[in-house]
């Protein structure tokens, strides 16, 4: 499945964005939406991941946005792994009475570390309260790219993504080996995360490999 990641400014741009998508990443840090708009853009579809990043608000406003999207509707929310446990714990807890699934995710913009790191990131994202846990960090060799693929061989959903231009093949095959979804951008020119494909070219490389 292709999650489709979504960081336009427009409001109404994300509305019409969200009528062909299957599933969709909301940014609630680059969609400056409003308590009503938040109400409205989680109750219109029914696979939404609502993900606010630190660094451009307060915590308090950060966790605010995602009890919203929660209470809203959303079917998945996205928590760092580092977040402070004040700061996840009652994020999870509403999820939970929601049935809002919670992704516990890891960044490491830098590198990609070795295996045995990647599988301890992975069991601490499940002990701090994950239903998937997403493990993204730049790729600069093809042995990282081994390295993240391989964690969709253990136990639990985890989703990996492959940061930089040699990680995208990882983004492209990772639902073939057993990730839940791959997150892609719009289009080429609008990602959120460095090493995107847009929605399109990975649809069409999918089909294509499926095919073969």
């Amino acid at each position: 499945m292709i999650c489709v990641s979504i960081g336009t400014p427009d409001v109404e741009r994300c509305h019409q964005i969200l009528k062909n998508v299957e599933m969709a990443e909301i940014r609630l840090d680059r969609v400056p939406a409003s308590v009503a708009e938040i109400v409205r853009i989680f109750s219109s579809h029914r696979r939404l991941v609502a993900t606010c990043r630190p660094g451009g608000m307060e915590e308090g406003q950060r966790r605010d946005l995602l009890l919203q999207a929660i209470d809203s509707g959303a079917a998945y929310v996205d928590l760092e792994l580092d977040a402070a446990v004040d700061f996840r714990r009652p994020v999870i807890k509403r999820a939970r009475s929601r049935g809002c699934r919670v992704i516990i995710s890891h960044h490491d913009f830098v590198r990609t570390p070795e295996r045995s790191e990647l599988g301890r990131l992975v069991r601490r994202c499940f002990r701090a309260g994950a239903d998937i846990a997403k493990i993204a960090c730049r790729v600069l060799t093809p042995r990282d790219r081994a390295a993240l693929l391989g964690l969709l061989s253990g136990p639990g959903p985890v989703v990996v993504a492959g940061m930089g231009r040699a990680g995208r093949i990882v983004r492209i095959v990772a639902p073939l080996l057993g990730s839940p979804f791959t997150y892609a951008s719009i289009s080429d020119g609008e990602p959120t995360a460095d090493g995107q494909v847009s929605a399109d070219e990975t649809r069409r490389i999918l089909e294509t490999l499926n095919n073969v």
